[in-house]
């Protein structure tokens, strides 16, 4: 695992641990500096806020209507995005964060073509 710092056009973005199923991102987002709007396809996506103010735009559909839902967290504030869910955020003032993505794993996950059973020996 390499913790490589990358430049973003809102901030920089350098990931500190990546294993498995779990990803820690720090991220520094410059005052006004904003992500673009995007979802992941299996990934949980959790914000914490060491220092500053991230709002966390969140869109849904209920009932056949767009909405979207505005978050704002300050330090030690925190929210979280499921998969498939369309999202971004804007730093109010200069912050540091955290994402913290994660995947579940579904226990009906296994797709069965048949019942099994015992051959005769």
């Amino acid at each position: 695992m390499q913790n490589v710092t990358r430049g973003k056009v809102w901030g920089n973005t350098a990931k500190l641990f990546s294993l498995n199923n779990v990803e820690i991102h720090r991220i520094e987002v410059e005052k006004g500096g904003y992500c673009s709007k995007h979802s992941h396809k299996s990934k949980y996506n959790l914000f914490y806020v060491e220092d500053g103010e991230l709002e966390i735009y969140i869109y849904r559909t209920d009932a056949g209507e767009a909405i979207r839902d505005e978050t704002v967290l300050g330090a030690g504030g925190s929210t979280y995005v499921e998969p498939g869910v369309p999202h971004m955020f804007k730093a109010n003032q200069r912050t540091i964060a955290f994402e913290i993505y994660w995947v579940e794993l579904d226990e009906r996950d296994i797709r069965r073509e048949n019942v099994g059973g015992k051959a005769d020996l």
